[in-house]
């Protein structure tokens, strides 16, 4: 079950080289092109480690910038995706996930794991906003899953906003749950990629319950629970 196709995925690689290219130093993207060639190269994780730690350093946190026809580019090829608010160390470990080897499934996904169990919060968000672009996509649900139960907004934020995996792999359960997350949480929902197309009955019964205690406690309820309610109702 693709999220995208193979050239689609070499054409969004081309074009995020292009972007990070416009954003890094020549010294940092002369550093990050020769650690790309250690760890294509290298069997075990050392250099993927070293250079995923150490990208913020030479990358910077500055938000990047993007030209519009680049922002129309890559909605055309993952619509709803978006680097919009990324920084320049997230999209850099972003394009260095795509660069690691995938011929070797077992190998790959080890290697992926790896980065996930020592991660700290900035390396999370990247690596939970590169869903979209690992192989062996289904293998990653649980760690979004685990991922959806965190309580660091902007790990949840990299999850939830603009990012088509969850939409595209969730299960019903593990969808609503998200959805649920994102209430609780105070998230903008309209960032949520799928929420109207992925409306089901057993959220919209929840969200309804999760109204009445709402207001049985005097509190304000987000409008966008109202809309997803009706929407479910009017299918039916």
């Amino acid at each position: 079950m693709l999220l995208i196709d193979i050239e689609g995925i070499k054409s969004l690689n081309d074009l995020f080289l292009q972007i990070i290219k416009q954003n890094l130093s020549s010294d940092a993207l002369l550093w990050l092109e020769n650690k790309i060639e250690l760890i294509k190269t290298e069997e075990k994780s050392m250099q993927l480690n070293l250079a995923f730690s150490h990208l913020p350093r030479l990358a910077g946190k500055k938000p990047i910038e993007v030209q519009t026809e680049d922002e129309e580019k890559i909605d055309g090829l993952l619509p709803g995706f978006s680097l919009n608010g990324w920084t320049a160390d997230r999209l850099s470990r972003v394009w260095l996930l795509m660069q690691v080897p995938d011929e070797h499934k077992e190998t790959y996904i080890k290697k992926i794991n790896g980065l996930f169990i020592a991660s700290e919060m900035n390396e999370q968000i990247a690596l939970y906003s590169a869903l979209p672009f690992l192989a062996y996509a289904e293998e990653w649900v649980a760690r979004c899953k685990d991922g959806i139960r965190s309580n660091i907004g902007t790990v949840l934020e990299a999850i939830m906003y603009h990012n088509p995996y969850p939409a595209h792999f969730l299960s019903e359960g593990a969808w609503n749950q998200l959805v649920l997350k994102a209430f609780f949480t105070e998230k903008d929902v309209n960032h949520i990629i799928g929420l109207k197309e992925r409306s089901n009955q057993a959220l919209s019964d929840t969200l309804s319950d999760y109204v009445q205690e709402r207001l049985a406690a005097h509190r304000t309820v987000n409008p966008e629970i109202y809309k997803l309610i009706e929407q479910k109702n009017q299918k039916i």
